[in-house]
């Protein structure tokens, strides 16, 4: 079993910056990808970013392309989402997911283990 714990959310005003973490732990940790995803209240779970585990390939929404950066460490079995330049419309709650098994990085569907999700929260 895979726990995966976000933290780093809260309140910025536009034009800020916040740095998501999501720490994973538990069995051998060796997924094929992990994404950020988020969720606004009445809204689906929407795609943000996307890295492999093995390689360097990254993967982003239109929405926040230019302005999020997907990293991973090896070490720390952790992926970070630098969010830069925070727009109101980024509110949302940010949830981690790792996906084990083969799939898609956009499809929320194709992930295999979700955190518990952290807040957002970007006043103008």
């Amino acid at each position: 079993q895979v726990q995966l714990v976000e933290s780093g959310g809260g309140l910025v005003q536009a034009g800020g910056s916040l740095r998501l973490s999501c720490a994973a732990s538990g069995r051998t940790f060796s997924p094929y990808a992990m994404g950020w995803f988020r969720q606004a209240p009445g809204k689906e779970r929407d795609f943000v970013a996307a890295i492999s585990w093995g390689g360097r390939s990254t993967s982003y929404a239109d929405s926040v392309k230019g302005r999020f950066t997907i990293s991973r460490d090896y070490a720390k079995n952790t992926v970070y989402l630098q969010m830069n330049s925070l727009k109101p419309e980024d509110t949302a709650v940010y949830y981690c997911g790792a996906r084990v098994r083969p799939g898609s990085n956009w499809s929320w569907e194709d992930y295999n283990y979700w955190g518990q999700g952290t807040q957002v929260t970007v006043s103008s």
